[in-house]
């Protein structure tokens, strides 16, 4: 394959989860204004792992959907913990930016969301897998 060929193909891998992840930040910003209280608190923290598994893929579109959850749940729990240091405390004080990104206070419920939004992650990765192959297949055989 030429290295332009390599280079659409490259691209195309990273079309799907770029556009998921703009789609998940778009729910992630308006979740608040449909959703109340905890379930809106929540389904952000789910949507946050969902986006980084998104972003996983965007930047290296090979990874197996199971590698991208593991590590989409790894750094939104790391980013959790980290909030114990009161540094991302300090940065949202002075930034929206970091204030979305890295949160402000530890919140321990949060963690098991982190899985729920990584694992969805995961399965709409393998529904989206599944979808092409099934249409390559068809589109190859007419």
């Amino acid at each position: 394959m030429s290295g332009e060929g390599t280079a659409l193909a490259a691209l195309r891998r990273r079309a799907a989860p770029a556009v998921a992840a703009v789609l998940t930040v778009a729910a992630g910003l308006s979740v608040r204004s449909v959703l109340d209280g905890d379930v809106a608190k929540y389904a952000g923290d789910a949507l946050y792992a969902l986006l980084i598994f998104w972003l996983v893929l965007v930047v290296a579109p090979r990874t197996r959907g199971w590698v991208a959850a593991v590590v989409a749940c790894a750094v939104s729990v790391g980013v959790e913990l980290f909030q114990l240091t009161g540094i991302p405390a300090e940065l949202g004080a002075h930034s929206m930016l970091a204030r979305l990104v890295l949160g402000t206070t530890f919140n321990a419920p949060d963690l098991p969301f982190y899985a729920v939004g990584a694992l969805v992650g995961w399965g709409l990765h393998g529904l989206a897998v599944r979808s092409g192959r099934r249409f390559r297949g068809r589109s190859a055989r007419r």
